[in-house]
This record gives C-alpha cells, sequence and structure tokens, in this order.
C-alpha cells in the first residue's frame, strides 16, 4: 500500500467530482491520511466552495488545504477550460503540519502581513497558495527568505477571474482573499525544484550601468545596442522566439565558469527606450551581476524539465505537488497533460497531484522567488529509516 494517492474528475456537478477524486487519491492508502490538497476548476466560486467542503467532510481529520484554480492536475493529467477537481493525499505520520491563513494589516504607509507561524528548527518545507488581487505575493515572497531563513516555499496564485472570485481553502475553512497554506516539519524528506523552461541566447555578460530594474549598460555597451547585436546574429528560428517574447536570466553563482539551463533566475524583458539605449526588465538587478538573454518554446520547457528531474536528489519519490503555470498547458504544448506525464515518466508510481496557477512559487538557488512560465514541484520520499 502506499503513502501517496492522487485523483481526477470531470464533469459540471464540482460537488461530485469533488467526492469522485478524493475517492480515488484514496484508494491506495495504507492509513488514513495527514494531509489532502484539494484544487477545483469551475465558473461559480460558490460551486467550487461547496466542493472544498465536500472533500474536506470526507476526509476528516486530516488536512485539507487548497484553491480555485484554472485548471487542476492528477491521475497523470491536466485539465483547463471545464469543470474538475483533483485531490492530493498524504500519509505522512513522522510530520508535524502547522496550516495558516494569511492576511494583510496597513500600517501607515506600508503593508504587514500577519498570520506565519513562529520557524521552528525542524521545519522542513512550506506550501503557499495566495490570492493574486488582495495578498501582496511578490514582497511576501522575496522577503521570506530573510523573515524564515532557510525555509523553502512552494505554490502558486490561486484561480479567479476578479477580486473576490478566488477562493482559499485551509482546515476545513473558506476564504476569498489573502493567502493559506502548511508549514511541514518534523521527519520528512521533501525536495523542491523549480523548471523555469527558458533556453539562454547570446552570451554571458556583466551589468556596467543599471538603475533599480532598468539595465543601461551590459558590457560595457548600452544594453538595447547589445541585445539588438545579440539577436542580430541569431538563427531565424530564435528570432521569432525574441520577437514574440525576450527573457533575461540573472545567474545565481557569479563564481560559476559557464552558465546554462537552470543557473539563472529568469526574468521578463518589460520595456526598452531608444532614446537612453536602456531596458527594463521585471526584476532589480546590481551592478556587477551576470545576465544573458533567454528565449521560451515548448522545446526548451520540456527539455529543461525533463533534465532537472533526471538530476533530482531524492528517490525514490513517493508523492509530488506540481504547481504548473497555465501558460503551459495547452497554450504552449499540445494538450493540458505534459508536465504531468512528464513527472510520471521521471518518479514512476506516485500520486502526484496539482494545479494550473497564476503564478508560481518556489526556490531557485536557495532563495524564494514568485515565477511566471514555471513548473514548481515539492516531491516527497521515503524518510530515513532509524538507526
Amino acid at each position: 500500500m502506499a503513502r501517496f494517492g492522487d485523483g481526477l474528475a470531470v464533469g459540471p456537478d464540482l460537488t461530485s467530482a469533488a467526492g469522485s477524486a478524493v475517492e480515488q487519491a484514496l484508494a491506495p492508502l495504507s492509513a488514513a491520511p495527514d494531509l489532502v490538497c484539494v484544487f477545483v476548476r469551475g465558473d461559480d466560486p460558490d460551486e467550487m466552495e461547496a466542493a472544498a467542503r465536500r472533500a474536506a467532510d470526507l476526509v476528516a481529520p486530516a488536512l485539507v488545504l487548497g484553491c480555485s484554480a484554472s485548471g487542476v492536475i492528477g491521475a497523470g493529467r491536466g485539465v483547463e477550460e471545464t469543470g474538475a477537481v483533483s485531490a492530493w493525499a498524504a500519509v505522512l505520520p513522522g510530520a508535524r503540519l502547522e496550516p495558516y491563513r494569511l492576511e494583510t494589516l496597513k500600517a501607515e504607509d506600508r503593508l504587514i502581513v500577519v498570520g506565519m507561524p513562529e520557524g521552528q528548527p525542524d521545519d522542513v518545507v512550506g506550501v503557499l497558495l495566495a490570492d493574486p488581487f488582495s495578498f501582496p505575493v511578490d514582497a511576501f515572497v522575496e522577503r521570506s527568505d530573510d523573515a524564515l531563513p532557510g525555509l523553502p516555499l512552494v505554490g502558486g496564485l490561486a484561480g479567479g477571474e476578479e477580486r473576490g472570485e478566488t477562493r482559499l481553502f485551509v482546515g476545513g475553512d473558506v476564504y476569498e482573499d489573502g493567502a493559506v497554506g502548511v508549514v511541514i516539519g518534523g521527519d520528512v524528506a521533501a525536495a523542491t525544484v523549480v523548471s523555469q523552461g527558458a533556453r539562454p541566447i547570446g552570451p554571458d555578460m556583466v551589468v556596467t550601468r543599471a538603475d533599480e530594474n532598468v539595465l543601461y549598460e551590459l558590457a560595457g555597451v548600452p544594453a538595447l545596442e547589445k541585445l539588438e547585436q545579440i539577436v542580430v546574429g541569431l538563427p531565424d528560428e530564435d528570432q521569432e522566439l525574441a520577437g514574440q517574447g525576450l527573457l533575461i536570466g540573472v545567474a545565481m553563482d557569479e563564481y560559476a565558469d559557464e552558465h546554462e539551463h537552470g543557473d539563472f533566475l529568469v526574468r521578463g524583458v518589460v520595456g526598452a527606450d531608444t532614446d537612453s539605449g536602456a531596458i527594463a526588465i521585471g526584476d532589480v538587478v546590481e551592478v556587477g551581476r551576470t545576465v544573458r538573454f533567454q528565449v521560451r518554446d515548448a522545446g526548451a520547457a520540456e527539455e529543461d524539465l525533463a533534465a532537472l528531474l533526471e538530476r533530482f536528489d531524492l528517490a525514490p519519490v513517493e508523492g509530488a505537488l506540481l504547481f504548473s503555470c497555465n501558460g503551459r498547458g495547452q497554450a504552449m504544448f499540445p494538450d493540458s497533460d505534459h508536465d504531468a506525464k512528464v513527472l510520471d515518466r521521471a518518479f514512476g508510481p506516485a500520486g502526484i497531484g496539482g494545479f494550473f496557477a497564476s503564478g508560481e512559487i518556489g526556490p531557485v538557488a536557495g532563495r524564494n522567488h514568485v515565477h511566471g512560465f514555471t513548473a514548481s514541484i515539492l516531491a516527497f520520499g521515503r524518510p530515513e529509516e532509524p538507526a
């Protein structure tokens, strides 16, 4: 019998779908679950809430965590654009589970986030699910390394067309705003990986002049001029990809001899100024950092994810949560199943559940970040046997 299970059910009756998905997830388990994650794709927020409450009733007293989503992942499949529920169940006998609910308070000229559990020496990982309309997820995640040193955060932004339509589930309660999650500690073997799905183009370059997120010079040349030099020298296919959406990677290890796949924190190029020759990117980069332009396509995304999973240092993987960008499903690949199938091939018979997120959360080079177009994975292995 297994310690992890997953299930997926499709249909307009989300409450019935929740029951079916939970039944599938529980079927292979060796014992009652300790943690159950439920993700719901639907058009009516109240129906999604009812589905979550049905799942919580079925698995009580297990801790239930989940959210609404633009698509769900389970049973080796991904489903978008139609009503569906995925469930993922885990038996974690040696784990300590601390659920939390985060709220944002205004204090003079700044926002304060409250509700995060105090860090414990045996904390292993935190799962974070956030409402993109009401919660300052970028600022919270970027500063989490200072407030919660050493705690990797994995998760994603929940789905909802507008403010008030998002639903977040934790411990039997349902919220329309803020963020929810669980800190997992104790005797747990877990590891994270983030596949950014980008392919480097052109050479490594040192930032020689910059101000906040605006790059003025790269390798002593005006940034826009340097970019044009690189693009002109690319094959036609890569020039087309660069025209569709150019990215830039910031090297995480300045001391590496070479920087290739997985060595960068990838951010978008969001604008350019022909008068100053500057380009603006989606992050702040200091002078002296190494950067490299990047492009993204289905081939690069598949290659990057497969390569990262081959190097995964947790074996065997018994279960995993997958937070895949809603731009990686059928918008990038032939179907919505792609990332789920890649994990199935890499991990073998493992319980894998998750959802398509509006932004993914995961650590790169030991620091937590919010990403786009990525697959962020939290995998669980077998705890070490006591000596």
